[in-house]
């Protein structure tokens, strides 16, 4: 019986080129980034709490179910908790396999998000407590999804993605008619649009990487 050399090299260009791609995809899936785990927990925050918080605060501040005052901020911050805890573990799995000029775009993108928010939150602060309450509510919501959607399009030119443009300049749509809708309207507009823009983004990232 003839022994087989598994280290022999390949017999032709074909097969060489052939190997390469298969290893190029096979280190490309081991430090990509997992779109659900990334995706469906901040859309699934933005679908449960600001859907909480159309429920209790509706248009016209009406009350459509009488839940708990205090439950839909208390959901949308905890629900963005584990978001966040959920995106500091993938990144940091990912981040095990990048280097150099990789390592630091993402570094720096998510150094961005940090500042960004300090940012808007101190201003927001600041002017929010000279609002009625309704829009108070909505300058904060506003203000912090329009950032969001701002970031996905910058984070679209480094990456090169157009799936993250298209769902940032959508979300900025959206956040523009919930903000000229008003109180109640806008956090339907996000609950949906935003949320549920966010589960189907990475449902359709998922499927495309696995092709």
């Amino acid at each position: 019986m003839t022994p087989v050399d598994d280290d022999a090299p390949p017999a032709s260009a074909a097969e060489s080129l052939e190997l390469i791609r298969k290893e190029q995809a096979a280190a490309a899936r081991t430090i990509a980034l997992n779109p659900l785990l990334y995706y469906v927990p901040w859309g699934g925050a933005w679908l449960i709490g600001f859907g909480l918080l159309f429920l209790r605060f509706g248009p016209g501040g009406r009350v459509l179910v009488d839940l708990p005052a205090w439950l839909p901020l208390t959901s949308l911050f905890l629900l963005m908790a584990v978001a966040m805890a959920s995106t500091a573990v993938v990144s940091a799995v990912r981040g095990r396999g990048l280097e150099g000029r990789s390592s630091w775009q993402g570094t720096a993108y998510g150094f961005t998000w940090f500042f960004a928010f300090a940012g808007v939150g101190t201003t927001t602060n600041r002017f929010a407590g000279l609002l009625p309450e309704p829009e108070r509510g909505l300058l904060w919501a506003s203000a912090s999804v329009g950032l969001v959607g701002a970031m996905y399009m910058a984070g679209a030119a480094i990456w090169l993605s157009r799936d993250m443009f298209i769902f940032g300049a959508l979300l900025t749509v959206i956040n523009i008619a919930g903000v000229l809708a008003g109180p109640g309207w806008h956090s339907l507009f996000i609950s949906l649009g935003g949320g549920g823009g966010l589960c189907l983004l990475g449902i359709v990232l998922q499927v495309r990487t696995r092709r």
